[in-house]
């Protein structure tokens, strides 16, 4: 195990995470289903008016996909808290920062990817043109994995919390409003005929940020939550 190589201990993370993952899939379909009926109760509460709809679609989608990613955040490092094995992955002589890499990468994989994947049918609902349900797809590969590494830090601020989802909610929605703000900028950028380089360069620079900071962030932040 000593010999493991970074990029080994991070695919045996994220290996280990998605083989637990398919043994409660109820927990990973609650995040998806969630994501479906939230997008899809939209456009029957407005009605057939499809300027409207196309105006609200990327705004749409982009809240649920948050919320939605919300709702997997406290489960990220509960299971291995409650069982001991968080513990053990601390003491161990492997790099902290590389296995909440792994975590996160994980945790988009089962939570961020299938709302990326499902996102264009959801879109059709909107009457969204194919370079309006282009972009989104685009954006959400580029936001959603900031959700992800923005989220992991509040979970391990709030492990072992009572009330832990809540206050994960509290520290997390607030920080990322800016990925919300310009992922659904890009598609009404294509919608209004403009140019949604801007906002994707945004959004590629806020990820790469939060790659760079956030895993050692969230390895601190699980330190002074086990003490």
């Amino acid at each position: 195990m000593n010999k493991l190589s970074l990029a080994g201990l991070l695919g045996l993370v994220v290996r280990r995470d998605l083989l637990l993952a398919m043994r409660r899939r109820a927990d990973v379909l609650t995040t998806l289903i969630f994501f479906v009926m939230v997008v899809s109760l939209f456009p029957l509460g407005v009605g057939p008016e499809q300027d409207m709809l196309r105006k609200m679609a990327s705004g749409v989608v982009w809240v649920a996909a948050l919320l939605a990613s919300m709702l997997s955040l406290p489960r990220m490092f509960s299971a291995d808290y409650a069982d001991g094995t968080l513990e053990q992955m601390m003491l161990a002589p492997q790099s902290l920062t590389v296995l909440v890499l792994g975590k996160i990468v994980a945790h988009w994989m089962l939570s961020g990817l299938p709302l990326v994947l499902i996102a264009p049918v959801l879109g059709l609902q909107f009457d969204m043109s194919t370079q309006a349900l282009g972009m989104l797809v685009l954006a959400l590969l580029l936001g959603t994995p900031i959700l992800s590494m923005i989220g992991v830090i509040g979970a391990a601020l709030t492990l072992g919390l009572r009330g832990g989802g809540v206050l994960v909610s509290l520290l997390v929605l607030p920080l990322c409003i800016p990925v919300l703000i310009f992922g659904a900028g890009a598609v009404e950028a294509v919608n209004s005929g403009m140019s949604a380089v801007s906002n994707l360069a945004l959004l590629g620079a806020f990820m790469i940020f939060a790659l760079v900071f956030t895993p050692f962030v969230a390895a601190q932040a699980l330190r002074i939550s086990m003490e």
